[in-house]
């Protein structure tokens, strides 16, 4: 009889510890699901912000492509508006320069006119001084 007790213990204690077995592994299947659903919940949410991210880059990219053209044009009409104000300023440099010239040569023949009527000053004063002699 003590054989058939023990027998019977140890089937008791195995099918103590299948069981016991069995429902660890049940805990652990249901961890790892509840695991992967929480992972699975997490990367779901930063796929979707990434996705959300993407198509706002998206139209800021479009937003700068369109602000850096505008960007270049007014650079262009700018650059079209220097050369002309550089062509204006060198005209006005031109005619500052032949203003110049002009009043040079007007200098010039006021001083001639002035050796002249000093020459013909001098020759009446030497005429009239030689006749009275």
């Amino acid at each position: 009889m003590a054989t058939a007790r023990i027998i019977k213990d140890d089937q008791l204690l195995r099918k103590d510890r299948y069981k016991r077995a069995d429902d660890a592994r049940h805990t652990l299947t249901r961890e790892l699901h509840n695991l992967g659903s929480t992972v699975d919940v997490d990367l779901r949410d930063r796929i979707s912000t990434i996705h959300s991210n993407a198509a706002t880059l998206d139209n800021q990219s479009k937003q700068l492509r369109n602000k850096t053209n505008q960007l270049a044009k007014t650079t262009k009409q700018w650059g079209g508006m220097a050369d002309s104000a550089r062509g204006k300023l060198k005209e006005v440099g031109d005619i500052q320069n032949w203003a110049e010239m002009i009043e040079h040569d007007l200098l010039l023949i006021e001083e001639t006119l002035r050796i002249v009527h000093e020459e013909d000053d001098y020759d009446d004063h030497q005429s009239s001084g030689t006749a009275t002699l």
